[in-house]
Order: C-alpha cells, then structure tokens, then sequence
C-alpha cells in the first residue's frame, strides 16, 4: 500500500499547488494518470528561484527535482485514490539551465530516486531530462509524471 510506504518513509505529500495557468494539475485517462508539470511548491512558495549552475546549486535543484515529483503524487491522488496507483510510466524534468551547466540528468534524479523508493521496482519510468532557459515563476525545475494505475 503506497500510504503505508509513505509513513514508512517519513514522507508527508504536500497540498496540490493551484494551477498558475489555464490547466488541471493532473488527468486520469485509462489506466493512467497523467499529471502538469510540477513546480518545487512547498505550502504554497517556491524555496528557490533561478537557473541552476549559476543561482541554484545542483544538489539544490535535485531536492526541488524531489519535491516536485511529491507535488506530483499529490496531483495524481487528487483525481484517483491513491492506493489505486501502481507505478510510474514516464517522468519528464525541466531544467532553467545556465548556459554552461549540462547536469540535468542528476538534476532529475531527485524526482526519479524518490518514486523509486515509494514504488520500489515498479517506480522504473523511462525519462526525459531537459534543460531550458526559464521556466514559469522562474522555478529552477520542474517535474511531470505519468502513473500507471
């Protein structure tokens, strides 16, 4: 039972952030829920802004990477019960990027590890990792995810 890995964990999901835009934070279609990109929203605030490699560290934006790919569990248990979520499909991370920096890989790892210890074998995802120059509200990251149910 995910809830139960989640206590196990330590691990409390945030409040689904209010969308910044005309959209839904996430939509179930078939056998999976599909969630928006994710910002690092913690109650309510993004902890840090700007690109990273040049005003957030790497290992920074890892630990945004993370709570983005939370605020994405969130997302997803607010249109299915969560206990119906089995696994993760795919994982996409936005980067803002320096123009020097090309760590978005390990950037992105932040979201990949922490619904790989939530979901354990099933939480394999193949993955995309893209640096961009800004991202909305200038957030050093964010994270959409595609849950199988």
């Amino acid at each position: 039972m995910i809830s139960q890995r989640l206590e196990e964990l330590g691990i409390e999901l945030p409040e689904v952030a209010a969308p910044v835009a005309a959209y839904i934070p996430a939509k179930r279609t078939g056998n999976e829920v599909r969630t928006s990109g994710q910002l690092p929203f913690i109650n309510g605030a993004l902890p840090a802004a700007g690109k990273v490699g040049a005003d957030v560290s790497q290992d920074e934006a890892q630990a945004l990477a993370r709570q983005c790919a939370l605020n994405a569990l969130e997302a997803a248990a607010a249109v299915v019960d969560l206990e119906e979520i089995r696994g993760v499909t795919h994982v996409t991370g936005f980067v803002a990027s320096a123009p020097e920096f090309t760590g978005q890989p390990g950037v992105v790892n932040g979201a990949s590890e922490v619904l790989g210890e939530i979901f354990g074998q099933a939480g394999a995802h193949t993955r995309s990792a893209v640096g961009v120059a800004v991202l909305p509200l200038d957030a050093p990251v964010e994270v959409e995810v595609t849950f199988a149910l």
